[in-house]
């Protein structure tokens, strides 16, 4: 049987759709749009229940109701959010790639994280003129062919040096799974702070104080957090030839590896760890670069 079906989306919207109900879930037959206000829902509901009985004989008992059309949704469009997004986009700089596909896919992305196939769905709701399925396949081609990454982060480290100041920097790492059997040479089964057994990728980020983005990086699903800052920081460093910034990352960062690496390309750092920990990690590390070890009523201050 056919149904009318209410879905919340992940931008806040109602998506209001006909379905059926086939095979131990419902399959949507049409998608009619989305709503972002009560007067949007009723018009999209009323369609929804026009379209639900199209085409049903009524009998003519002649009762004296008004008569009118049934509603008729011509286009709608969240040209403010396109809008807004848009701005900030070329305020930044990142405009300067010329690829209208990269950004119609970054746009989607930002109003709800999902595949290149459903962020489809998601630009129409929207409004906006979607391109072929392809077309995103293609450019994620260029974003690596044409270094796109490089470009956005210059233009990340621009603003972010403008408008504040990178001495400070704050690294931290998450985990992104992917619904596939087998893994590859970038997705395998590792750590998962989801708790899931799914190849995965990890992926770094270090921020400026503000939380503004500065330099990102993807490693193998199996590769240790620890293994990571590293890599990220120097070509962080190396990216815009810095020499004089300081690290903040957490306990789960810590390893006389990393902090010997650190220490090494000139860097400061700040390391998290538990209070109960940090005496034995300062007194195997602070001796061999020369400091002396905090006395006991400075180590439990």
């Amino acid at each position: 049987m056919v149904f009318v079906r209410k879905v919340k989306t992940a931008s806040g919207a109602t998506a209001v759709q006909l379905a059926e109900y086939a095979g131990g879930r419902d399959r949507v037959i049409e998608h009619l749009g989305s709503a972002h206000t009560e007067a949007e829902l009723a018009v999209l509901l009323d369609l929804a229940h026009a379209k639900l009985h199209e085409g049903q004989d009524e009998l003519d008992l002649d009762w004296a109701r008004p008569v009118s059309g049934a509603p008729v949704v011509q286009a709608q469009a969240s040209q403010l959010l396109i809008h807004a997004i848009r701005s900030a986009w070329n305020r930044l700089g990142f405009n300067e790639i010329g690829d209208e596909a990269f950004f119609s896919l970054v746009l989607a992305r930002l109003v709800e994280p999902t595949s290149k196939v459903d962020s489809l769905r998601v630009l129409t709701e929207l409004g906006y003129e979607a391109p072929h399925r392809n077309t995103f396949t293609a450019t994620m081609k260029r974003c690596a062919t044409r270094g796109y990454r490089d470009v956005i982060a210059t233009k990340c480290f621009a603003h972010a040096a403008t408008a504040g100041d990178v001495t400070l920097c704050l690294y931290d790492v998450t985990t992104l799974y992917f619904e596939a059997e087998h893994e590859d040479d970038l997705r395998k089964v590792g750590y998962s702070k989801e708790r899931r057994v799914d190849p995965q990728v990890v992926v770094g980020l270090l921020v400026d104080r503000h939380g503004f983005p500065l330099e990102i990086g993807c490693f193998e699903g199996n590769r240790a957090e620890t293994a990571t800052i590293v890599p990220i920081v120097r070509q962080f460093a190396d990216r815009h030839n810095l020499a004089d910034i300081a690290i903040v990352a957490d306990a789960g960062m810590l390893s006389m590896a990393n902090l010997h690496a650190l220490d090494e390309a000139g860097l400061r750092f700040i390391v998290g760890s538990r209070v109960t920990k940090a005496p034995a990690d300062l007194g195997l590390f602070l001796p061999e670069v020369g400091v002396s070890e905090p006395a006991a009523d400075e180590q439990h201050a």
